[in-house]
């Protein structure tokens, strides 16, 4: 099998994470625009389009880059191990510049114009909780899940989000990427570029939590030695460079 090199899992990381903004953005567009404002029923569809897609990516892309689509996961696994620090850089400028292209390329496919400040408030303290309660559980699956049974990751994970989506006020992003494009679609999507940063903060500090968490509650050593083989701490990868 060919070895993956370090530029083709960047362009895993790159397409897989503008794939995930298409089909966020142009489901919250699809789903809007068919609710006859319904705001419940373009919600829903935004979920469901989101839940699946996230689950059909990972599982395309964990085998080359390990399909982290997002910085709080990469700079998670490195410090866990599971990824060198010095690619950490080139990871996270690969998911920004790809949910940006993801973001253009559903305005492109539904007439909008390619980039527009988000006028969707998400202010408060509720949602800035929010967004640490979502990282934190989607952190928390990722090693729960990944430690011990790795093949279900992909659908633990589009599960997870699928679920927070609703019950949490701000609608789970927990994507710092994901975040920063969604600012940029003023759409059903989006998100008021004020209101970012907080949202990337609480993030930060939800996958930092976690990941101390199940440092201490199912270290990576105890779950290779209670499976009797080599754990990976995100999704698997194969033959990575």
């Amino acid at each position: 099998m060919t070895p993956v090199t370090k530029n083709r899992r960047l362009l895993a990381e790159a397409l897989g994470t503008a794939l995930l903004l298409a089909t966020v953005v142009g489901s919250g567009i699809m789903g809007e625009r068919l609710a006859g404002g319904n705001v419940a029923i373009a919600l829903l569809a935004n979920t469901l389009a989101t839940g699946a897609g996230l689950v059909a990516l990972i599982l395309t892309f964990g085998p080359l880059s390990g399909a982290h689509f997002n910085p709080v996961v990469t700079l998670a696994d490195a410090w866990e191990g599971g990824l060198p620090w010095s690619d950490v850089p080139a990871y996270i400028a690969a998911q920004v510049l790809g949910a940006l292209g993801g973001v253009a390329a559903a305005h492109l496919m539904f007439g909008e114009a390619l980039f527009s400040a988000s006028q969707h408030v998400r202010s408060g303290p509720s949602q800035l909780f929010s967004e640490f309660v979502a990282t934190f559980g989607l952190l928390s699956v990722i090693w729960g899940v990944s430690r011990r049974q790795p093949q279900f990751t992909p659908f633990a994970v589009g599960a997870y989000i699928t679920a927070a989506y609703w019950f949490t006020a701000s609608t789970s992003f927990a994507n710092p990427a994901v975040t920063l494009a969604r600012a940029l679609t003023n759409t059903f999507a989006g998100i008021r570029p004020l209101d970012a940063p907080g949202f990337i903060g609480a993030q930060l500090v939800g996958a930092l939590a976690a990941t101390a968490l199940w440092r201490f509650l199912l270290p990576a050593k105890a779950a290779d030695a209670g499976t009797g083989e080599r754990v990976e701490r995100v999704v698997p990868e194969k033959e990575a460079a």
